[in-house]
């Protein structure tokens, strides 16, 4: 009975389709199709015209759009049916995993009188570009994010309705096209994140339609000719991250409708064009040599919104003629001076960034720039500002960034300050402030980075400060502070700094309860009595600063290998030496810079130790677990999965990974084998034996918030494509409601840290270590200019480096730069700038993590690997080091490792070449850093 009820209702489905494909009004070779491509689709419903993505006319008589963008569609044999839609305007399948557009496809449905747009965005396209000469009536053609590569020559010429081109992010190289139609209709040009070279082709201004030309990350050099103003129609012109030089053509200036140019990240030299920003809402042309004086109309355009110049030579005042519709003025590290232009009551209420850090401005910081009121980042750093800090700035109540460090300001701190609820980074350091620290200062609620080191504060640390709960680093070093060290907040984790105050007695015993924090600095006070036990329970603390105290007794064991003491200049402390106390790993130095948690600013002049608070502010160094350890945080019920998705094509890894052991195992701590500021990771033991690695990102973290777990998917998808062996690329993925696992190859060295400056140090050889060098330097060259979509990594250093064998690195972490949204932080990248000791000099200023960034932190770990040091000890980065010891070339072999370069003539030789290639690439310049293209070429003849 049962077996004829399931034959019934099977016979009744087909029964139906059939009826519904009889009532149907398509024609039937439009039926055909789609009967075909439900079987791609899974789609059950007779009537194509109520599936999703399809679109079909009134009456249902003929399909006129088909979108299955993000479906996971993959093969394309499918495409070739699609060509019996004869009445198809629009096909989008964007974001699947197509390989090839068959012959077929392009002969047959360039026949299709009204087909107009195509989107093939998001596939798996590569080689060359096919050439579409039938599609004469094709409008809108969209292949963006592929892997398509070569010239492109006369493979567009043939669409002759062109109207929207959008080629960006594939590996393009040659000239700029400009064969693109020969109707010359083509309104926007996407040409973005590929690797076209030579000039801006003078053909490109025939195209006098265009409104929106982007050729932005490109090999583009050359100087842009004037004839761009003939471009009468032009809205958006993006030319950043190339090699242009030249003037800034002053035609732009005459375009009414031009309403954004960008070209940061260039070497454009000369003036600012006078009236550039007539008509512009937005204006970049950061990081390139622009020169002289400011135009005096520059910022006066009624309709301006934003303007960036940082980082170029200007000089002189800023203009005093500023737009009310201005939300962003970015005018950092240049050379100009004079006072701060004037703020009127009701002036600039929209401006919500203000950065004029790292000039030569001077006087005092006017009181009316309490009137900005909806300002949320003010930062001024870096000048020669004078006078007191105006109260008015108290006015200031969406304040999140103050930074105002290293200027030269007087006068007590006022209490108004500390109504700012809203603030989460105070840095007034380095300045000439004196007074006691207020006990008012507890208002600052949110407060999570506060720094008042080297001024002339006095008196004790208010007890009220113990209820800042979510303060992350307290840098209070060089004052005059003295009496009881108050209970401090609990939640300190990046550095509690002490150092060179008037600080006596015992190290008090409240400090134990800062169970997180990574950096202590106690230094050049007059702190007594032995050294508590405490300390060396604290299992964060990488940094321990003890040095020139009154300490007496015996200098206990640290059980951290990973922590560093320092404890010269108490004489009465008893140092007992061991076999097992592993030497020094820099020559000792009496010094106190101390906070070893800074980042040098560029300039040789500045002390050691300079750095912007607001970058360590996420920048949690990794540490290992130890594994007899249980950490009851850790230990969670099975979560409930939303989805999980295999992104590896490879049917060893599809075959081995199972979803359900995964999640059972991450509930067990004891898998746990790393941690990092984002992430925690796992190792977890398949059914058939393999190992990978589980990573658990917080998706309830607020600097993860992407917008939906679809755009999350997304992204991984894109990198789960990338074939690098250098590189760990995720190969499945599982989201629950609160986080997100990724999954990867196991790596069963561990970091790279562990054998450079762990237990493991005498395992890695010179050969060894080159071999590292090689494959790092493989991997950021191909995530820098070998895939579709350029990757940058956020913290590149020996502990995201993982190691298969002892001469197969991998380099972890390249999901962050898709998955972190810096503006759910501090509304600036600088927040999650990587790990101290590696981040460059400029992000102090940029707030950008950039390609000559990363080339900075790959220079660190060659030095890491020459010399066998950290990137930090004892208060001093191994880059400022070795530049330093390197201007004397007869202390060149003292920078290298001993132990490696005297093993043979051949070792030390090679090790000398690399150390030149290293010096360049930790550069204090980024324009004088290679790229990593060119530094894998220059490891490659150092053999």
């Amino acid at each position: 009975m049962s077996r004829y009820a399931h034959g019934s209702s099977l016979f009744f489905f087909f029964f139906l389709f059939f009826i519904s494909m009889v009532l149907c009004q398509l024609p039937q070779n439009q039926k055909n199709a789609m009967e075909k491509l439900s079987t791609v689709l899974n789609e059950t419903n007779p009537n194509p015209c109520s599936w999703k993505g399809v679109t079909c006319t009134e009456s249902n008589s003929s399909i006129t759009h088909l979108s299955f963008s993000g479906l996971s569609l993959s093969g394309s044999d499918f495409l070739v049916d699609l060509c019996q839609i004869d009445t198809l305007q629009s096909l989008d399948l964007s974001n699947n995993h197509l390989n090839s557009i068959p012959d077929e496809f392009i002969r047959d449905c360039g026949e299709i009188i009204g087909f107009n747009m195509l989107n093939f965005s998001k596939n798996m396209f590569s080689g060359f570009l096919p050439a579409l000469h039938g599609f004469v009536r094709l409008q809108f053609l969209d292949l963006s994010f592929n892997l398509l590569s070569g010239n492109i020559g006369f493979q567009l010429d043939g669409l002759v309705g062109l109207r929207s081109l959008n080629l960006s992010n594939n590996q393009f190289n040659g000239p700029v096209p400009t064969h693109l139609g020969k109707s010359l209709f083509l309104e926007e040009l996407q040409l973005s994140v590929n690797g076209f070279q030579g000039r801006i082709p003078e053909e490109l201004m025939n195209y006098r339609n265009l409104t929106l030309l982007d050729l932005s990350r490109n090999q583009i050099s050359g100087s842009v000719t004037d004839r761009i103003g003939e471009l009468s129609k032009l809205k958006t012109l993006l030319l950043s991250s190339n090699n242009l030089s030249g003037q800034v053509p002053e035609s732009l200036s005459k375009i009414e409708t031009l309403s954004r140019f960008g070209a940061y990240e260039n070497g454009f030299t000369g003036n600012v064009p006078l009236g550039i920003s007539r008509y512009l809402k937005y204006l970049d042309l950061s990081y390139n040599k622009l020169s002289g004086l400011m135009p005096s109309d520059l910022l006066s355009s009624p309709n301006l919104e934003s303007v960036d110049l940082s980082y170029n030579l200007l000089e002189g005042p800023i203009p005093v003629n500023i737009s009310q519709s201005l939300f962003r003025l970015r005018l950092g590290s240049n050379s100009l001076n004079n006072s701060l232009p004037f703020v009127a009551d009701g002036m600039l209420l929209k401006l919500i960034y203000l950065e004029l850090d790292n000039n030569s401005l001077s006087g005092e910081i006017p009181r009316e720039l309490g009137n900005c009121q909806n300002l949320q980042l003010l930062n001024l750093a870096q000048n020669q500002l004078s006078g007191p800090l105006p109260k008015e700035l108290g006015n200031l109540l969406r304040l999140q960034v103050m930074k105002l460090q290293s200027n030269q300001l007087t006068g007590e701190i006022p209490d108004q300050l500390f109504r700012l609820q809203n603030l989460l980074i105070l840095n007034i350091s380095r300045n000439s402030l004196s007074g006691s620290i207020p006990p008012a200062i507890s208002g600052l609620l949110k407060l999570s980075i506060l720094n008042l080191q080297d001024n002339k504060l006095n008196g004790t640390i208010p007890d009220s400060i113990g209820s800042l709960n979510l303060l992350l680093e307290l840098q209070l070093g060089n004052n005059n502070l003295s009496g009881k060290i108050p209970m401090m907040p609990p939640k300190l984790q990046i550095s509690l700094n002490l150092s060179r105050n008037d600080f006596d007695g015992h190290i008090p015993e409240t400090l134990s309860r800062l169970s997180a924090l990574e950096v202590l600095d106690l230094s050049n006070n007059r702190f007594s009595g032995e050294i508590p036990k405490f300390l060396n329970q604290m299992g964060s603390l990488t940094l321990l600063l003890l040095s020139n105290n009154q300490l007496s007794g015996t200098r206990p064991k640290f059980q951290n290998p990973w922590l560093i003491v320092d404890t010269d200049g108490n004489k009465d402390l008893i140092t007992i030496s061991t076999n097992s106390t592993p030497p020094p790993i820099l020559p000792k130095k009496r010094h106190s810079s101390a906070v070893v948690v800074v980042v040098a600013v560029a300039g040789a002049a500045l002390a050691v130790g300079v750095i912007t608070v607001i970058l360590l502010l996420v920048s949690k160094r990794v540490y290992r677990v130890n594994d007899g350890s249980q950490h009851s945080g850790e230990e969670f019920p099975l979560r409930q999965v939303i989805s999980g998705h295999l992104i590896t094509p490879s049917s060893i890894h599809r075959g081995n990974i199972d979803f359900n052991i995964a999640m059972e195992a991450i509930g067990n701590s004891a898998n746990i084998m790393l941690k990092t500021r984002f992430c925690t990771y796992y190792k977890v033991d398949m059914a058939s034996g393999t190992s990978y690695y589980v990573k658990k990102l917080n998706w309830s973290d607020k600097i993860f918030q992407l917008g939906s777990h679809d755009r999350f998917g997304q992204e991984l998808e894109v990198l789960g494509k990338l074939r690098n062996s250098s590189i760990m690329i995720p190969l499945a993925y599982v989201l629950t409601a609160d986080n997100a696992y990724l999954f990867y190859e196991y790596a069963q060295k561990g970091a790279l840290f562990d054998f450079l400056h762990g237990s493991l140090r005498s395992d890695l050889d010179w050969t060894s270590r080159y071999s590292i060098a090689i494959g790092v330097a493989q991997g950021l060259a191909f995530l820098h200019g070998c895939t579709s979509d350029p990757v940058i990594l956020f913290d590149l250093s020996a502990k995201s480096i993982l190691l298969k064998s002892l001469k197969e690195p991998l380099i972890g972490d390249i999901e962050l730069c898709k998955v972190i949204d810096p503006s759910k932080s501090t509304g600036s990248l600088s927040a999650i700038a990587g790990t101290v000791g590696y981040i460059p000099p400029e992000y102090a200023y940029t707030m950008r993590v950039t390609m000559p960034g990363n080339v900075y932190s790959f220079g660190v770990i060659l030095l890491e690997l020459l010399t066998g040091k950290p990137a930090v000890s004892e208060g001093r980065e191994l880059a400022k080091w070795v530049v330093s010891n390197s201007m004397q070339h007869d202390n060149l072999d003292r920078i290298l490792d001993s132990s490696i370069s005297k093993r043979s003539l051949g070792a030390r030789s090679q090790m000398l070449s690399i150390l030149r290639v290293a010096l360049s690439c930790v550069s204090v310049s980024p324009e004088a850093r290679p790229k990593a293209k060119d530094v894998l070429s220059m490891l490659l003849n150092s053999r």
